[in-house]
């Protein structure tokens, strides 16, 4: 039954991402917390799969993040051969910035939080 949650989770959240995407056009929200984001929508797309507690998952999940974004400093979209491609080279991104790691750090804290106080709830019950 947690897989039905995280997957409406996961469905909601890459809703708001594309709607911010093609519809926020600011100097905080896309860039910023649209890439909070990013890192919750891979968590609950993953928690689908793997319900289960995962202690590490967030830090995984940062590590996959941050691993992708310093791909874009070798631009990978072009050695991939992917720039041709919207959606493919939006996915993956071009330009690395260090503030979008710092994103994706300030979304796992996030995530560790709600690990941490859904682990504690569990053990009350």
């Amino acid at each position: 039954m947690k897989q039905i949650g995280y997957a409406i989770a996961t469905v909601i959240l890459l809703l708001t991402e594309v709607l911010i995407a093609l519809y926020v056009h600011d100097a905080f929200v896309r860039p910023y917390i649209g890439d909070v984001l990013v890192v919750i929508v891979i968590y609950t797309f993953i928690r689908i799969f793997v319900p289960e507690r995962c202690k590490l998952l967030p830090l995984y999940v940062f590590i996959f993040a941050a691993l992708v974004e310093f791909s874009q400093m070798f631009h990978i979209v072009e050695v991939l051969g992917w720039q041709d491609n919207r959606f493919l080279s939006a996915l993956v991104g071009s330009v690395f910035d260090w503030k979008d790691i710092l994103c994706y750090v300030a979304g796992c804290i996030l995530l560790g939080v709600y690990e941490v106080l859904v682990r504690n709830t569990a053990r009350r019950r």
